[in-house]
């Protein structure tokens, strides 16, 4: 019989997890304490942007995240057919705008760091800049234009996730209440034992752990230091009928914007800590409309039509805690990834379904190496 693996959070991480060990071979169960992508996955804008979102330096968690983006093509392909579910998948390029000239030397900075990772970025300024974006305000010098970052509709794109799952066998409990570890004497073989709120109790080999902002919940019984810590995402949408649709992703220095299939236009992000508080605040939105109206002139003129938040998973150094411990040895660690969930699911998964299996499937010994380091779940024990 192949290995038991119970992967304990279906958000995005989780179920990408889930989905990857099945499909090497393992028997794989998810327990959700609420609903399938309920928490940030869904409320995600869906941005796979990793050149646009690290400006700073090539460091690992960089190439953890442009290594993603080069896997997403065929992986979403993928949950597609498996599926049999479609959902949006857009290669609209990016433009991260700058509205004064003092600002093109950072710009001219990161694309010269960025060209040989395959940014392929370029300056685009006046005429061109506008034919690119023809609403953009006319008080942008000029942006860095991305042509290979996309974005995907993200709840449609858990749902496809989590139906990929089911599909190929994994076995998935939604509604399992507060879901707690504890000793089953009874079980000898089991190394892992789960109570779900409902009473159920679950056995497994290992246990993957991905429950995004609630981790510090697993602290004490994993004897691990996990600083996880839920910072709230605010996020409005316009009707493009009204506003214009955007050709690509704008970013600038206070958010972005991203125009999605279904005639909504995406923007955020007003961030702030509230503890576990979703609720939209009056600040956080005058905030976003603020910058907006900036950005997109015609803004000024509307109202959004909704307007959400959700709770992003924040480590002390923004970076996640992936791979194993020796103070929770059958135990992998699939958290923490930020504002990043979307973007890293298909990375994430497969170095988590490598770390499981011991072998480097997707990644270089080297790179696996590194990985490893960077993202060791005990570097803040």
């Amino acid at each position: 019989m192949s290995e038991h693996l119970l992967v304990i959070g279906g958000g995005v991480i989780g179920l990408s997890c889930a989905y990857e060990l099945r499909k090497r071979g393992y028997q794989v169960t998810v327990a959700e304490q609420h609903t399938c992508g309920g928490q940030a996955s869904g409320a995600a804008a869906g941005m796979l942007a990793p050149f646009s979102e690290n400006s700073e330096q090539p460091d690992a968690f960089f190439q953890l995240c442009r290594e993603s983006l080069k896997q997403f093509e065929l992986w979403q392909q993928e949950i597609r057919k498996v599926s049999g579910m479609d959902f949006e998948y857009s290669r609209s390029g990016s433009l991260y705008v700058y509205f004064h000239e003092a600002d093109r030397l950072a710009m001219e900075t990161r694309q010269m760091w960025q060209q040989p990772y395959g940014a392929e970025a370029r300056i685009v300024t006046g005429d061109e800049l506008f034919q690119l974006e023809p609403e953009l305000s006319r008080s942008a010098r000029g942006a860095l234009y991305y042509p290979n970052e996309t974005h995907v509709y993200a709840p449609h794109y858990v749902k496809a996730l989590e139906q990929a799952c089911r599909n190929i066998g994994v076995i998935i409990y939604e509604q399992a209440g507060a879901i707690s570890m504890e000793e089953d004497h009874s079980s000898e073989n089991a190394a892992v034992v789960v109570r779900l709120g409902s009473g159920t109790v679950l056995h497994a080999d290992r246990l993957v752990l991905s429950t995004g902002a609630w981790s510090q919940h697993w602290e004490q019984a994993l004897g691990i230091k996990m600083p996880v810590y839920p910072i709230r995402g605010q996020i409005c949408a316009y009707e493009s009928a009204d506003v214009g649709q955007l050709r690509h992703m704008v970013f600038c220095s206070q958010g972005y914007m991203v125009g999605k299939a279904n005639g909504s236009l995406v923007c955020g992000a007003s961030e702030d800590i509230a503890g576990f508080n979703t609720a939209v605040t009056a600040k956080g939105l005058a905030r976003l409309e603020s910058w907006n109206s900036k950005l997109l002139p015609t803004l000024q003129e509307h109202a959004p039509f909704h307007q959400w938040a959700g709770l992003r998973p924040a480590t002390q150094d923004g970076w996640p805690l992936i791979g194993t411990t020796l103070q929770a040895k059958h135990v992998l660690f699939a958290v923490g990834h930020y504002r990043n969930g979307i973007l890293l699911s298909p990375a994430t998964a497969r170095l988590v379904a490598d770390l499981a299996g011991g072998q480097s499937r997707y990644y270089e010994d080297t790179t696996l190496k590194q990985f490893i380091a960077a993202f060791a779940p005990d570097r803040f024990s």
